[in-house]
């Protein structure tokens, strides 16, 4: 009998692993670079993105509750278009998700490293130990890690909640002005660096087969976490942005630890390797989840290869787990020998998670109705004014789709050839 995902994940952990997936080390950085890039005006970019997130999370949720399944946006984007379009789609996510795999615990072993004055080996070596410590709990399954991302996500949003309350104090009238000393264009620059940090809420979709009831909490999951991840991102521009923490390399990268630090008196290199530990690990822990269902989903719609497909007893992935952790893990070792840094090889989530965006809005335009069809309908057109912005990376979707077809175009042909030789003679 074949197995399936098993229903473990009630609305405190779907809360959790949402905030999880969306608050990731990037938060810790775009703050005082978005304020240095545009200034004051830079909330303005804030303040859009947050509006973008909303019917973005809103439109997943809506293709999430109705469509229930282990494949996720690759579901919806198969349902709408057909099997071809929903491949290309799982790939972008599942490639894109494994390589923030490799960027954020690497981000978060910087600030750990730098804190404990360690050098380029040991914050390799950290980034690993990251990577794995989130993905042993998934090999227990979603209950286990369930669990883990609750108190990991209740933590960065406490973290983040002290950072702004403590900066109210310090807030003064005089860092608002000027409001927009770079023009309007810079205002734009920020929104699109900014929009890495709302990447996440298509990521518990892949998640959506394992909620013990996905038409009930995964909309109120998403409203909840929709509701906390603009509050906390909110809270943090603007105490950023009125107390001036901002406008050097140095100071932008630790600005929301700085926050903390200032306030209690301690130093910014420890705050910041805490929350990025806390952060890191939370983040990892949620996208190993969603990505190793979604790779399990791809191998049984015949877009990756078949042994991806077992599921073990408790119907966790373990085949698709373990290949994630293995790929990132050699992602870091090839990161490392080359030379490249966290920072080179984000231009390839950024330009496949927009992708992604583009393709699964779309499909919520085709297949829901009333409101939840006009919001998809405006996220779509939204997300295709950033990916214009995307410049030459837009050659990254365009191989990894060509990429994909012709995979999946082999791995059907090799089925029917098999079907053909078992049959009749």
């Amino acid at each position: 009998m074949k197995q399936n995902v098993v229903r473990t994940i009630r609305l405190p952990q779907a809360i959790a692993l949402y905030v999880a997936a969306v608050i990731g080390a990037g938060v810790l950085l775009l703050p005082g670079l978005a304020a240095t890039t545009a200034g004051p005006a830079s909330i303005l970019a804030w303040i859009f993105d947050c509006c973008l997130g909303i019917p973005l999370a809103l439109t997943f949720a809506a293709l999430a509750s109705r469509y229930p399944d282990a494949g996720g946006v690759a579901t919806f984007t198969t349902r709408a278009f057909g099997p071809a379009v929903g491949a290309v789609t799982g790939w972008f996510y599942f490639i894109a998700s494994i390589v923030g795999q490799i960027i954020v615990p690497l981000t978060g072993a910087y600030y750990i490293a730098d804190a404990l004055y360690l050098g380029r080996d040991a914050t390799f070596l950290i980034a690993a130990a990251i990577l794995i410590a989130a993905i042993v709990p998934n090999l227990y399954g979603l209950r286990v890690s369930g669990r883990l991302a609750l108190l990991l996500s209740a933590s960065v949003a406490l973290l983040l909640l002290i950072a702004t309350l403590v900066s109210i104090p310090r807030m003064h009238a005089v860092h608002w002005t000027p409001f927009a000393p770079h023009g309007l264009p810079a205002i734009g620059q920020a929104g699109v660096l900014i929009f890495f940090a709302f990447f996440g809420w298509e990521a518990i979709a892949q998640l959506s087969a394992e909620f013990i009831h996905p038409e009930r909490d995964v909309p109120r999951s998403t409203l909840w976490s929709v509701g906390l991840v603009t509050i906390l991102y909110l809270g943090v521009a603007i105490a950023t942005i009125g107390t001036g923490t901002y406008g050097t390399a140095a100071l932008d990268r630790v600005s929301v630890a700085r926050l903390l630090s200032d306030a209690l008196g301690i130093g910014a290199g420890a705050v910041a390797a805490v929350m990025a530990l806390v952060i890191s690990l939370g983040t990892v822990n949620a996208y190993v989840a969603a990505s190793s269902r979604l790779g399990y989903a791809l191998a049984r719609d015949r877009a990756l290869p078949g042994w991806l497909e077992q599921l073990d007893r408790q119907g966790i992935p373990r085949r698709s787990l373990l290949f994630i952790g293995v790929v990132a893990l050699l992602g870091l070792i090839l990161t490392y020998l080359v030379g490249w840094s966290a920072s080179s090889l984000l231009i390839i989530p950024n330009s496949l998670g927009i992708a992604t965006y583009v393709i699964g809005t779309a499909a919520g335009a085709w297949l829901l109705a009333g409101l939840s069809r006009w919001l998809a309908a405006g996220s779509c057109l939204l997300c295709l004014a950033i990916f214009f912005f995307a410049g030459t990376s837009i050659a990254i979707p365009l191989i990894i789709a060509t990429v994909a077809l012709v995979y999946r175009q082999w791995r059907c042909q090799k089925k029917s050839l098999h079907s053909l030789d078992a049959g009749p003679r």
